[in-house]
């Protein structure tokens, strides 16, 4: 069609990189003997398509973790009688998170405790697929839903080869510790609420004893700071994740 219309100049973000395709557009248009342009924008273009440039890569999903957590890292409120530590603005974007995925995992320990849809419900947009990591009730809200048991890295392969392009993680603490130790994630987003929950028995983002020294943290990159009503947004990408190489 660019050909056909006669168009002389072209500007590409990044190329394509599935083996099906690669480069063959280019080719072709710089044999019509149209200008093409290459890189053009390309870190904003590779960040709004890092999840279909790490499936054609990886033919995995790119992994999103998604956590709430006070100021004192904990992941649960401390008052009992509230279900959720933000507000709704950084509830909305969660929503939003849930419409941009293909899928969406949590641990059966959710399931049997808080009984979650995991739909899309506070914006308009589609659905995400529903894993569970073990086994849900057949009266869960989260049926019908794909039950996984096993590692994790089968199930990220089968999810590609489905189509998944992103998958959406919302388990807690020993879910987000299984994928972390597996260096299975691509992005944390964490939200940051106002709030202290103190005390030594809350548990915290990830489980277990942590790492022992230093040097054996894993580090990452700090990508954006959001502010979502009285919250934060903080996007995190661990060097280690292989999205964009």
């Amino acid at each position: 069609a660019i050909i056909a219309a006669g168009i002389s100049r072209v500007v590409v973000g990044v190329e394509d990189p599935d083996d099906k395709v690669r480069g063959a557009g280019i080719t072709r248009l710089h044999a019509a003997g149209v200008d093409v342009t290459v890189g053009v924008c390309e870190s904003a273009v590779a960040q709004q398509l890092r999840a279909y440039v790490h499936h054609r890569i990886t033919g995995r999903p790119y992994v999103v973790v998604k956590m709430a957590t006070t100021i004192d890292g904990r992941v649960t409120s401390p008052s009992p009688s509230e279900r959720w530590l933000t507000g709704l603005p950084a509830r909305t974007r969660v929503h939003e998170l849930r419409a941009e995925s293909d899928a969406i995992l949590v641990g059966a320990g959710t399931v049997r405790a808080d009984d979650p849809e995991l739909t899309t419900r506070l914006v308009d947009g589609p659905s995400p697929r529903r894993v569970v990591l073990g086994a849900a009730p057949a009266t869960a809200k989260i049926q019908p839903c794909l039950e996984w048991s096993g590692d994790l890295e089968p199930l990220l392969d089968r999810l590609g080869s489905e189509g998944v392009l992103q998958l959406l993680v919302e388990g807690g603490p020993s879910v987000v510790t299984s994928f972390e130790n597996a260096g299975l994630i691509d992005e944390y987003i964490v939200h940051l609420a106002g709030v202290i929950a103190g005390g030594s028995d809350s548990p915290g983002m990830l489980a277990g004893s942590g790492d022992a020294t230093a040097a054996d943290v894993h580090r990452g990159d700090i990508v954006s700071v959001t502010p979502y009503g009285d919250d934060l947004e903080i996007i995190f990408n661990p060097r280690r994740a292989k999205a964009m190489q």
